[in-house]
């Protein structure tokens, strides 16, 4: 008969294997969330800065109509001047004719003299409306000069324009139904992944130049940073036990494994 120590015998401890396989899926299902993602990168590339041109010129040829729109009410203004200084004048002939009359029928030199100073004070008005007449005219001219020189250079920014744009539309054309295929894949993968790590994906992912989030290691290093990863790390990312992020730039690493196993499910993802 055996004898009762009073102790428990201890058990081994065992990591379940579907909490294995739930590391195992988060991993694969973020690297196939990077390979589509990274697809569709591929394809924003492709199109290089001609979106940027496209809008820069867009702005410019919008400051453009803007300066245009100003120069013409500031022209429209200065014909507005020119069209009442000439009435003025009108007015003012018209009442130094009236004057003249009534030089003939004055009675004394005071009535005389005070004609001659309305006469005087009127040609004087008419004088200065001239000058300011010929000084707005030299402005008018001016702005012609300046409306010409901006729609010129209005011309140049819109065939700049229609040509970066017929680029862009004839590479949309081309890759648009790639991406919108894309797009609703990644749509799709992300909807498999918890939030947190989600989140934690996009911003790895917002904050890398490359724009990768998940990366496989590679010769001993991470294929994101290239900075070297230990022997005994790479034993735990191979393990797939855990989430294991690089220690330099915290992408997510995993191994070749998984990233077979997620190209082939981003391969047969309708």
């Amino acid at each position: 008969m055996k004898e009762k120590t009073g102790q428990k015998e201890e058990k081994p401890v065992i990591v379940s294997d579907e909490r294995d396989l739930d590391i195992e899926q988060k991993l694969t299902s973020l690297y196939a969330l990077q390979c589509v993602d990274s697809a569709i990168d591929k394809i924003r590339t492709l199109r290089g800065e001609l979106p940027l041109e496209v809008q820069d010129l867009e702005d410019d040829i919008a400051g453009y109509n803007s300066k245009i729109e100003k120069i013409e009410a500031e022209m429209a203004e200065i014909n507005k001047n020119i069209a009442d200084r000439k009435a003025a004048i009108t007015e003012n002939k018209a009442q130094l004719k009236k004057y003249d009359k009534q030089l003939k029928d004055v009675k004394n030199s005071r009535e005389y003299d005070a004609l001659n100073k309305e006469i005087e004070y009127q040609k004087l008005e008419n004088d200065l409306h001239e000058k300011r007449i010929r000084e707005a005219n030299a402005q008018l001219e001016k702005k012609k000069a300046d409306l010409e020189h901006i729609e010129e250079a209005r011309s140049e920014r819109q065939k700049d324009l229609d040509l970066k744009k017929g680029e862009l539309d004839e590479i949309v054309a081309e890759t648009e139904k790639d991406e919108k295929a894309l797009m609703e894949k990644s749509e799709r993968f992300q909807k498999r992944i918890e939030p947190r790590w989600l989140r934690l994906y996009e911003r790895i992912r917002n904050n890398a130049h490359n724009g990768l989030a998940v990366v496989c290691v590679e010769r001993d290093a991470c294929g994101g940073c290239f900075s070297k990863i230990p022997p005994q790390r790479q034993i735990d990312i191979r393990m797939h036990k855990k989430m294991i992020s690089c220690e330099y730039c915290g992408r997510f690493l995993v191994d070749d494994a998984i990233k077979e196993k997620a190209e082939e499910i981003v391969k047969n993802e309708k």
